[in-house]
């Protein structure tokens, strides 16, 4: 007797399903195999494992196909360390790219040290690392799992304040190769960490230092001058810097997004320096205080690309800078926000359509 069954998914166009034959003749020619291996790609992880169950033949075909197991996500599961050292003790995962523990329970040291010491070969392929909310972790257990990791490119360790210079440290002499870095929430890393950066990886594109409350000027300065590739640098919440930094972002040619969200001591001069980033397309000024129309008005000029804007929280700018925006970025602006603009007065939905017609998302009050 021969049976057939059907597997759902969805995509944006809706529910769609892939019939599977499981008969002779089809696992003969291959089409059940290459079925699973498409529908593979687009199933959960946790989906995936439930297919794996299905039948023998199924369990075969899906791991045949070495693609759908570069990824092992664990994001947000109970017992994070324990399910990550009993996943890579399984041959599938010996080839595995990406690693998510984004808050992921019961993760510690201990977990990745014994992955040091155990599954090495497993993780020598891994290209990106997600550790975000896994404050248990320290120096140590960060040193355990990169020297694992000689080809890492993407790594990201939010919100964690036991995570100190040494560990920067450590991610800088064990992953050459790192493009992507976010240290967002480490608040006891210091400016010899963005010393070590700077010294180290200038090919960094993505940069995230929201909230490193320790960073001065001195640091900035070096990841700016040396780090010349940089494409996105998020300095969200940090009130230290100066214009004596701000100013060193005009050699970044290469940068696309900027977020200097609650920068009270960017001053207009600040930001006319940043307008000579011709390539910005997201700029995020919400609460910097001591920004007027001269400085917008210099971005405007200088920015003609600019897809997103916040100038929220700002009472020193008027309807001047708008103007002077619809004139260079009407075609390319898809979100403002002048929430809290008290100066703008033509700040109704009819009003900023009639600026910048392809405005998808703003904010009034």
């Amino acid at each position: 007797m021969s049976f057939s069954f059907f597997v759902f998914f969805y995509q944006p166009s809706g529910l769609s399903w892939v019939g599977l034959d499981p008969d002779p003749q089809g696992l003969a020619t291959g089409r059940v195999p290459q079925v699973l291996s498409v529908v593979g790609t687009r199933l959960s992880q946790r989906d995936l494992y439930s297919l794996l169950l299905l039948s023998p033949w199924c369990y075969r075909s899906l791991l045949s196909h070495p693609s759908l197991w570069q990824v092992l996500d664990l994001h947000e599961m109970n017992k994070g360390g324990e399910r990550l050292i009993a996943a890579l003790s399984l041959s599938r995962y010996r080839h595995v790219r990406q690693l998510n523990l984004e808050f992921a329970q019961d993760v510690e040291d201990i977990h990745l040290i014994l992955l040091k010491n155990k599954y090495t070969d497993s993780l020598k392929e891994l290209q990106s690392l997600n550790l975000n909310g896994c404050r248990k972790i320290s120096d140590e257990g960060i040193e355990a799992i990169t020297s694992a990791c000689p080809n890492l490119k993407v790594f990201s360790i939010y919100w964690n304040v036991r995570v100190t210079d040494m560990g920067i440290k450590h991610v800088v002499v064990n992953c050459k190769q790192m493009v992507d870095l976010n240290l967002s929430g480490c608040k006891n890393i210091s400016d010899h960490s963005l010393h070590v950066i700077a010294d180290n990886y200038q090919q960094l594109e993505m940069l995230n230092l929201t909230r490193c409350v320790k960073l001065t000027d001195s640091g900035l300065r070096q990841i700016l001058l040396k780090c010349s590739s940089l494409q996105s640098l998020n300095l969200y919440a940090l009130s230290s810097f100066t214009d004596n930094a701000y100013k060193e972002i005009s050699s970044l040619t290469n940068l696309r997004f900027l977020d200097l969200c609650g920068a009270p001591n960017l001053s207009d001069e600040g930001l006319s320096c940043i307008a000579k980033c011709r390539n910005l397309d997201s700029l995020n000024l919400t609460w910097c205080v001591h920004v007027t129309d001269v400085g917008v008005i210099a971005i405007a000029e200088g920015c003609t690309s600019l897809q997103f804007l916040s100038l929220f929280g700002i009472v020193g700018v008027t309807d001047k800078c708008l103007e002077a925006l619809s004139k260079t970025c009407s075609q390319s602006l898809r979100t403002l926000d002048v929430n809290g603009c008290i100066g703008i007065e033509k700040r109704s939905q009819d009003q900023l359509r009639q600026l910048f017609p392809y405005l998808r998302c703003f904010k009034v009050m």
